[in-house]
């Protein structure tokens, strides 16, 4: 079968690889749509911090089940997506139903070969049925429930001030859900494309610029007061470090980006403000769930969101193009 690995930061290559054997337990997955996120581009760049080279990208993943282990409720033939977080189910964050955050965690296409070729063997209890949604939709449910995650773990509420800081494809997905609860949502960027995308298709309330006077911006349209609930999803770490600046007294500072550094800010304005500090990674069953509902519902704008795609053959060249911020990239699908 065709597969692509990351041998090194910045070298990809398409070679042919042996079909997997499912093992007991698994499915054998015919991969049909790989969603391209920040998380491939930080591997491609070499600066994701918990993986090791060579590695298979793809994580965001829908397809056909070729075969099943019986008892699965999945049976050749039936349309699914990925969860790709696999999960021990015994460790401290497993016992509380925090799978996402799981201490042996092992992220496709991060810890371990993902999906971007043409089969993969996974555990059958980590795919699940499409219910009816397309295989393009169902690729995009994985990045989508990462933000339905950070938006759950803020409680983000009816008539809350929000702050989404980046508009990549997480922010988007923040944004988007936050404003589903009610929030009134300000997105800060530096790029117009992006800004434009959210006031367009998603409808926020506010959309602010990067730059000198962006605080005055964000003051104003929180008639002084600032946000409830600030989300990073910039993955720089000067924009991390700064977005406590925004945070509201009494209000949540949630980091769902990450960087392989150390990070900082004052104590002194963290403590006036009672600041609740959360991190929030990967997604639950439940968040995927909540999406599926959204997307069955029409309230996610999937067709919007796909700007860009490509084949399998064609990803080794494109990929590089799509880093580049003139590509215009929100979500990039890979097509198998």
């Amino acid at each position: 079968m065709k597969s692509v690995v990351c041998a090194a930061p910045g070298e990809l290559r398409l070679g042919q690889v042996p079909i997997p054997t499912a093992g007991e337990g698994d499915v054998l997955l015919r991969v049909r749509r790989i969603g391209v996120c920040g998380t491939d581009m930080h591997i491609f760049r070499g600066t994701q911090p918990f993986l090791q080279y060579p590695r298979v990208m793809g994580h965001e993943l829908s397809g056909e089940i070729v075969t099943a282990p019986g008892g699965s409720g999945l049976a050749a033939g039936d349309q699914v997506f990925v969860m790709p977080y696999l999960s021990c189910g015994e460790c401290v964050a497993c016992r509380k139903g925090k799978t996402n955050c799981c201490t042996r965690i092992q992220v496709l296409g991060v810890h371990r070969d993902g999906g971007m070729a043409e089969y993969l063997a996974i555990p059958a209890q980590f795919v699940l049925k499409t219910e009816g949604i397309s295989l393009d939709d169902a690729a995009m449910l994985e990045f989508l429930a990462i933000g339905m995650h950070a938006v759950r773990r803020a409680a983000v509420a009816a008539g809350q001030r929000v702050l989404v800081v980046g508009a990549g494809p997480i922010g988007v997905a923040v944004a988007l859900f936050a404003k589903l609860r009610g929030a009134e949502v300000t997105v800060l960027d530096a790029r117009a494309d992006r800004l434009g995308f959210c006031k367009d298709a998603l409808g926020v309330a506010h959309v602010v610029t990067v730059g000198d006077s962006d605080r005055e911006v964000l003051q104003g349209v929180t008639d002084g007061e600032f946000f409830d609930a600030v989300f990073d999803a910039t993955g720089n770490i000067k924009a991390m470090e700064r977005g406590l600046d925004f945070v509201a007294h009494g209000g949540t500072y949630v980091l769902v980006s990450i960087v392989p550094e150390r990070i900082s800010f004052s104590d002194p304005e963290f403590h006036k403000r009672e600041t609740t500090l959360l991190g929030s990674r990967n997604a639950t069953v439940e968040d995927f769930r909540e999406v599926l509902a959204a997307m069955k519902a029409g309230l996610v704008p999937t067709r919007a969101m796909n700007t860009h795609r490509a084949t399998l053959d064609e990803f080794v060249d494109v990929l590089p193009q799509w880093m580049d911020p003139a590509s215009g990239v929100i979500k990039a699908i890979v097509e198998v």
